[in-house]
């Protein structure tokens, strides 16, 4: 929905903007038949373009020179693999941990970079191409950062979760895993093994709810206050005395995509640091 529509207000337009285009019709807060289409398509087709170019890059790496590309893979792998060395100690594990920090950092960044494409260009986009095919543009949504997308989020932070509990059950066997479970952090006596368990479920709990909720919601309120901005060009240009929104629209957009980028890679590298701090706990006995 474009802010140069007069017939629609600017809580409208931002609704518009953050509604999802989904499988089916939402009926309450949680509905676990529904899927995010629209989320769900561009963070797969954005971690396929990653796959593809670090492949191409892996493919044509020369022992020469390097180029800008493969010279700044090579800093990020470096990067990462000496993060994975102090927090995961386990070799064996960090085989596949230390990639999937990578993977991870590179991806929400990609996922992350979708912010600072124009508010309207996509979704005015599928609008068009959908009233071209005969469906009312009205009903056509388009949400384009799936990290802005609380079950992308959650989705991500449950995995890790998931990986934490592998690793700890393969570390420490099943029956130290449990007796972990039981007796830390207070102590074994029996009395406070439910206090114990209590709390570890409280752990695993808080770690994931605010690995997942972090990246959503700095995305969120990005994706927000770009829309704001959107709607001061739109006051702007509504009117002849609005000429100072419409420039302070151009440079309050400008700032704060500079600023944005800061927060893309910084929340990309907050996500990888404490998937390694969440599997790396899983390794330590207590």
């Amino acid at each position: 929905m474009s802010a140069e529509q007069h017939t629609i207000t600017a809580g409208e337009y931002i609704v518009h903007h953050l509604t999802q285009w989904t499988s089916g019709p939402r009926t309450g807060v949680v509905d676990f038949g529904i899927v995010d289409i629209d989320s769900l398509f561009f963070s797969v087709l954005l971690g396929v373009i990653a796959c593809y170019v670090l492949w191409r890059v892996a493919k044509n790496m020369t022992s020469g020179k390097p180029g800008r590309l493969q010279a700044a893979v090579e800093f990020l792998v470096e990067f990462v693999d000496e993060q994975a060395r102090g927090i995961v100690r386990n070799a064996k594990s960090r085989e596949f941990v230390a990639p999937l920090a990578f993977i991870s950092f590179v991806w929400i960044v990609m996922m992350n970079l979708m912010d600072l494409l124009p508010v309207d260009l996509l979704p005015r986009l599928w609008q068009t191409a959908g009233a071209a095919t005969g469906h009312d543009p009205e009903h056509m949504y388009l949400r384009v950062v799936p990290t802005a997308d609380l079950s992308i989020a959650l989705g991500m932070s449950i995995t890790i979760l998931l990986l934490s509990l592998y690793y700890g059950i393969k570390i420490k066997g099943i029956g130290g895993w449990v007796h972990e479970l039981f007796t830390a952090p207070f102590g074994n006596h029996f009395l406070l093994w439910p206090l114990n368990f209590a709390m570890q479920l409280l752990e695993y709990l808080a770690k994931t709810l605010s690995h997942g909720m972090r990246l959503f919601g700095n995305l969120y309120a990005e994706e927000i206050l770009f829309m704001i901005i959107a709607l001061m060009g739109a006051a702007g240009l509504s009117s002849l005395t609005g000429w100072a929104l419409f420039f302070g629209n151009i440079a309050a957009g400008l700032a704060w995509s500079i600023f944005s980028l800061l927060v893309i890679v910084l929340q990309g590298f907050i996500f990888m640091m404490l998937t390694l701090v969440y599997i790396g706990q899983a390794h330590d006995h207590h």
